[in-house]
């Protein structure tokens, strides 16, 4: 799953090509994408035929992002409101078509038969054309009047401060981490504190700040806190700069791929050397997920 270097990078390409551009039509191949946001997903005719009148001859304002949501604001102060989860995927293709794409996985013939069997919307604008393809379709894509209505149904529920908000400050993050009788990575990876800290960035993030994940955040000390909160605002930036990981075949919207793969210095290189101490960096279980460390610079 793209974490939020990854979105934020598209965002920002997906900006350049499509804002003040109109959805002259949009297509619904595949009704459970607009269905919800939940597993079980109810698709009608009534709910599709909703989605195509709600968007049609809307403009496209600014496309904004909410933790790993891409939020595409519209000149009627609707929203547009994406999560790719697994394998979603955008590509807009322009009148001279040319791509611009961004989403995992990305294949050479995954995008140039467009639309194909996995694509799910399609969207025409003045400009050219935006498709929403998605292999597994865990993710979804649903309009709602405003930001205001997708918080009221709990869209939003339970996700943390984003790291770039004014609000996210060093004392906010004290506050919310000595209140937590659970281990460091836990508390990252389901964003209630702080949106953007998947698996990749919380090792990069715990390994920078010299903590193991298993850590419980009420035993961390001031000082070791305050680390985790710059690693957070420094790694996260970092990652943004470089267009994010792609570890796997997720791309950009400009079609490349995130360089930030090439600075970390522990994620995917268990039984390696540890590039401070030289010890061999070790593996484990922690959270649910594959934890990378040093036994060594982490305590």
């Amino acid at each position: 799953m793209p974490e939020l270097p990854e979105v934020e990078a598209l965002r920002l390409g997906l900006n350049k090509k499509i804002l003040d551009k109109k959805i002259l039509s949009v297509q619904v191949l595949k009704p459970k994408i607009i269905a919800g946001n939940g597993i079980k997903r109810i698709a009608s005719e009534a709910k599709t035929k909703k989605f195509k009148e709600g968007l049609k001859n809307k403009k496209i304002k600014n496309v904004q992002r909410i933790a790993k949501n891409l939020i595409f604001e519209l000149d009627d102060k609707s929203i547009l409101l994406t999560h790719l989860k697994m394998t979603g995927q955008l590509v807009f293709v322009d009148q001279k078509r040319e791509k611009t794409l961004g989403g995992h996985p990305i294949t050479e013939s995954y995008i140039n038969d467009l639309p194909n069997k996995h694509t799910c919307l399609v969207f025409e604008l003045n400009n050219g054309k935006l498709f929403y393809n998605d292999v597994r379709m865990f993710g979804y894509m649903l309009h709602y009047k405003n930001t205001l209505e997708a918080r009221e149904k709990g869209h939003f529920k339970n996700i943390g401060l984003d790291p770039f908000q004014k609000e996210f400050t060093l004392p906010y993050f004290k506050n919310e981490i000595r209140e937590k009788n659970k281990n460091i990575k836990t508390v990252l990876l389901e964003q209630s504190v702080v949106t953007g800290c998947g698996n990749i960035y919380t090792d990069e993030i715990c390994f920078a700040s010299k903590i193991l994940g298993e850590r419980i955040c009420k035993n961390l000390t001031d000082k070791e806190i305050t680390l985790l909160y710059k690693n957070i605002k420094n790694i996260l930036a970092l990652a943004i700069e470089h267009g994010g990981s792609s570890v796997s075949n997720y791309l950009l919207a400009d079609g490349s791929r995130g360089n930030y793969a090439k600075l970390h210095k522990v994620y995917g290189k268990a039984g390696q050397k540890c590039l401070v101490c030289k010890n061999i960096l070790q593996k484990k279980i922690v959270a649910g997920r594959t934890t990378v460390f040093c036994p060594h610079c982490q305590k």
